[in-house]
């Protein structure tokens, strides 16, 4: 049960989940995409956007501006966006499995394989959904190309209110468990955590610049990368857990067995 075994065990989780977000993302997420990219082309056509500000969209080999190589959609929508999910779901895996194995016997009564399932489930809160309805992520034609920078920086900086708020909130219910109890302890820390995200949401600035984008494939688009959150989530939660208890059962074991040997 060292560290380096959780680590192990969460990156090959990882991959695995990054398959299956990919999976998801090209069968589900890419139909809005190209949809959105042709309305944005079309948009273009008719002198409503302009080509510097989606420079990643065209398919050309060579950008007109700086002669810099161009990915062609194909790539994107495959062996990039495959990269991308597996580079993603590898690093998830890698950290979830450190917090595990360091919140391993920490979390009450809970098995190793049940905290770190509360990890997975903690950090999916935190870093992906509350995040996502505060900030959530739009297509191609959606946004001004001058605000990126800006959008961005909102969206990083609630993430770090929300992961940094949970990991309070946690430590909150860890230190108040005997106190008050599992259940009262728990309903604090997410009472807790709750009432600092909802106060930053309120504070921090509203991003809309929808426009006259069409609502239904904008709800598309959001649900279908909400799905694909969702499932390379689920994949982490799942599997880490699966694989945590199967070492830990396979720890004790061999603990039982030297247990057994010695008093021969």
């Amino acid at each position: 049960m060292s560290p380096r075994s959780f680590l192990v065990r969460g990156l090959l989780v990882g991959l695995l989940a990054g398959i299956a977000a990919f999976l998801v993302a090209h069968q589900v997420g890419e139909p809005n995409v190209e949809r959105a990219i042709a309305l944005e082309s079309t948009g273009s056509a008719d002198g409503h956007t302009h080509a510097e500000d989606t420079p990643a969209h065209t398919h050309g080999s060579e950008s007109e501006s700086g002669g810099g190589t161009e990915i062609s959609r194909g790539t994107q929508r495959t062996w990039g966006l495959l990269t991308g999910t597996l580079a993603i779901g590898v690093a998830s895996g890698g950290i979830l499995a450190l917090l595990a194995a360091g919140l391993v016997g920490r979390l009450g009564r809970l098995s190793p394989a049940g905290s770190t399932a509360v990890v997975a489930a903690v950090g999916f809160v935190a870093y992906a959904v509350v995040p996502f309805l505060k900030y959530p992520p739009n297509p191609p034609a959606v946004g001004s190309g001058e605000t990126i920078g800006q959008r961005t920086a909102y969206y990083f900086v609630f993430v770090l209110v929300s992961i940094v708020s949970a990991a309070l909130a946690v430590a909150l219910a860890q230190r108040t468990w005997r106190a008050l109890g599992p259940v009262q302890a728990v309903v604090l820390g997410v009472t807790a955590y709750v009432a600092v995200v909802a106060a930053t949401a309120a504070l921090m600035p509203t991003v809309d610049e929808v426009g006259d984008f069409p609502a239904s494939l904008l709800w598309s688009f959001r649900t279908s990368s909400l799905l694909t959150l969702t499932t390379l989530w689920a994949v982490l939660c799942g599997g880490l857990a699966l694989a945590v208890g199967r070492l830990h059962e396979q720890t004790r074991a061999v603990a039982a067995r030297r247990e057994l040997a010695r008093s021969l």
